[in-house]
């Protein structure tokens, strides 16, 4: 058997005589990379002018919003005050409260899923992966703008108005607010898979449609059930709000406890809540884990 010479210049590969493996010099190669990285983290007078702006435009809306800490810190008392008059908590309450609580979650449920069948399909248009017309995909953007700009609390007075006082006003306005941030993160989602599955099903003759939906989706499935996931953790707490305006669930109980005083109902209701949105936390860090 000839034997492969052992020698070879400073810095390049050498090839072992039996394993036919390549070894790499790894010292010369990792020193490289710190070299890269030390010149990346390198200051320049640019980077401090930077800071300096940044902090002068922080100050500038801080005088705006009229900051003032000294009165947060006063105010810690009182707030202290509140969360003592709900200790004990009254919790005879609870007979009243578990029927608005499934209320909520059927809102956020029902939110997000009036969220998909309206962010769906208007992502898939946004996205410039599925939708080759650029007059289309303005228009599908700019849709979804306008459902993610009007905020599910103005949502929700408008529904209110329109179809009364319960539940269903609360996750059509979950539905409309949430469909235009779901659409958004959809058509990211598609505009960032992988272009080969996609490029190999058009070279196969396959139809638009037939590379949406065993091309496109499939990549970006992961991401829309994590999407979900996270927008029915939020959904929860926002129903809690949109209930003080009258679109039912726990929080139409919650204001009504706060109006008359009733602190340590209160109590019952923000443990209730806390409780489930901690359980919704850890079953969908689960399903996460599920699937990645």
């Amino acid at each position: 058997m000839r034997r492969v010479p052992e020698h070879s210049a400073p810095g390049s590969p050498s090839v072992t005589a039996f394993g036919g493996s390549v070894s790499i010099d790894i010292q010369t190669r990792t020193q490289s990379v710190f070299d890269e990285l030390a010149a990346r983290q390198t200051w320049k007078a640019k980077h401090f002018v930077y800071i300096v702006l940044g902090a002068a435009f922080l100050a500038w809306c801080a005088d705006g919003v009229n900051l003032r800490p000294r009165e947060v810190f006063n105010a810690l008392p009182v707030i202290a005050d509140y969360f003592g008059r709900m200790v004990p908590p009254k919790w005879s309450f609870l007979e009243a409260v578990w029927k608005p609580s499934v209320e909520t979650l059927y809102v956020a449920l029902w939110g997000v899923v009036l969220a998909t069948i309206v962010g769906l399909p208007l992502g898939l248009l946004a996205a410039s992966t599925v939708t080759r017309s650029a007059v289309v995909r303005a228009g599908a953007m700019g849709i979804l703008n306008v459902l993610r700009s009007i905020s599910e609390l103005i949502w929700a007075i408008l529904f209110v108005a329109a179809v009364g006082l319960g539940p269903f006003p609360g996750a059509l306005a979950l539905g409309m607010n949430y469909g235009g941030i779901l659409g958004r993160l959809y058509a990211e989602a598609i505009e960032n898979v992988d272009k080969g599955p996609i490029e190999a099903m058009e070279a196969t003759g396959a139809s638009r449609l037939q590379v949406i939906l065993f091309a496109i989706l499939p990549q970006a499935l992961p991401q829309f059930v994590t999407y979900n996931l996270y927008w029915f953790e939020v959904g929860v707490r926002s129903a809690t709000v949109l209930g003080m305006v009258g679109a039912g669930g726990i929080g139409f109980e919650l204001i009504t406890s706060i109006r008359l005083f009733e602190w340590r109902e209160v109590g019952v209701i923000l443990l209730f809540i806390l409780g489930m949105v901690t359980i919704i936390d850890l079953a969908s860090t689960y399903i996460r884990s599920r699937l990645y």
